[in-house]
């Protein structure tokens, strides 16, 4: 709940190294060209998740060896198992950090996270099917199941003050409806789940896995937010609770920052879906982007100094998160997530109506719209919290109607 938390963002991050994650300029954010401070218009920014800081050192590095190598033609990874040396580097990182280890000849590599996620429904789904989802869900998700005729099967989440996530979800329930006939081909996993910020246990993911074996379900499990998992919990891949049922999708982009470089990596653990990938020509699948590549590859083999630092800076974040919200929006209920930089926030006791987003834009302030994540929306809106303290605070301060400059 609100205010559950007295620590501050400086403290949490005052053992870790210095890389400037709350030395931001204020100026240098509004000039930024992205999506996320030039869409709207707004002088303050929380939607879309990206990070306000700049990428990791070593991904300046690997861009600029790139450029000074004089060649950004086609690449040559024919002699690599697995792909190329991106590939290499997530099969070694996926052994050293969690524990699981893979044929790496079963990689496949990806634009980004939802072409692997619509790739595998349109090779392994019919329309009509059903998918299972815990809602509320990333929009692109529920979007990825219906833009292709299929048919989303919900799992709502539920406040609940036992849970450490503030949210539980009823998989009971889930294999009751199953049992009794409700259809459906895949679970669809987000892990940690966007935008609850709730890590699945590993009781969840055994249950999840039993229930999967049960009902003959394919299981896709994003999980592109991992590595921004918070202490005391560690991530562990659904791969690891159902190894024959699993297509795991990661990115270093949540992570890293790298969102723009178009680079994301595809496990394919059952045979069949690996067959279906084989009945559709290679180029219909594009290629990954040389620059995302090695960004990708300088991160996961020289990048966890960094990682380990913002990880710290945002575990004070979300604490400082709630300090605010208690001062200035003390109606509003907010658990600090387990993962992510994204603070699911239920402003359905302020009676700001469905999109509470848009009570704020006059305010100057872009949050994201809580219905677009489904109808569990209604009432919630999303809101970054991956930025400098000062950021942070002027954003609250300005929702509230006060200027907020810091």
């Amino acid at each position: 709940m609100t205010g559950a938390s007295s620590s501050s963002s400086a403290s949490a991050a005052s053992a870790a190294p210095d890389f400037g994650f709350d030395s931001l300029s204020l100026d240098w954010l509004r000039a930024k060209p992205g999506a996320k401070w030039h869409r709207h218009g707004v002088p303050w920014n929380a939607w879309v998740a990206d990070m306000d800081f700049p990428p990791p050192p070593c991904v300046d590095q690997a861009i600029r060896a790139v450029l000074d190598s004089g060649d950004i033609g086609y690449p040559d990874w024919r002699h690599v198992t697995g792909g190329s040396p991106a590939a290499t580097a997530f099969a070694e990182r996926c052994a050293a950090r969690y524990g699981w280890t893979f044929d790496p000849e079963h990689l496949r590599e990806l634009n980004d996270v939802l072409q692997g996620i619509q790739i595998v429904l349109h090779l392994c789904t019919e329309p009509g099917d059903g998918v299972v989802v815990h809602t509320p869900a990333y929009p692109p998700f529920l979007h990825s199941v219906e833009d292709n005729g299929r048919r989303v099967v919900r799992v709502p989440a539920s406040r609940s003050a036992d849970s450490p996530s503030g949210w539980t979800f009823d998989h009971e329930a889930l294999d009751a409806r199953l049992a009794a006939g409700e259809q459906a081909k895949v679970l669809l996993l987000c892990h940690p789940h966007n935008p609850t910020g709730h890590v699945f246990s590993e009781d969840e993911l055994r249950s999840l896995a039993a229930i999967a074996e049960r009902h003959d379900l394919l299981v896709i499990s994003d999980e592109i937010h991992a590595d921004l998992t918070y202490a005391p919990l560690t991530h562990r891949p659904m791969a690891l609770f159902a190894p024959e049922r699993t297509v795991t999708i990661h990115a270093a982009s949540k992570a890293f920052n790298l969102a723009g470089l178009r680079y994301a990596i595809m496990h394919v653990a059952p045979a069949w879906v690996r067959e279906r990938f084989g009945t559709v020509p290679d180029h219909m699948f594009g290629a990954t982007n040389l620059m995302g590549s090695a960004a990708a590859e300088a991160v996961w083999r020289h990048g966890d100094e960094w990682l380990d630092a913002v990880v710290a800076h945002l575990d004070g974040q979300r604490r400082f998160l709630g300090d605010l919200l208690a001062m200035y929006l003390p109606d509003v209920v907010y658990t600090p997530p387990q993962g992510t930089y994204l603070a699911w926030l239920d402003f359905r006791t302020m009676d700001l109506g469905d999109d509470p987003s848009a009570a704020f834009v006059g305010n100057g302030v872009r949050l994201s719209e809580g219905p677009n994540f489904g109808p569990e929306g209604h009432g919630f809106a999303r809101l970054n919290f991956a930025t400098s303290t000062e950021v942070l605070r002027g954003t609250v301060r300005a929702m509230t109607g006060e200027l907020g400059d810091p």
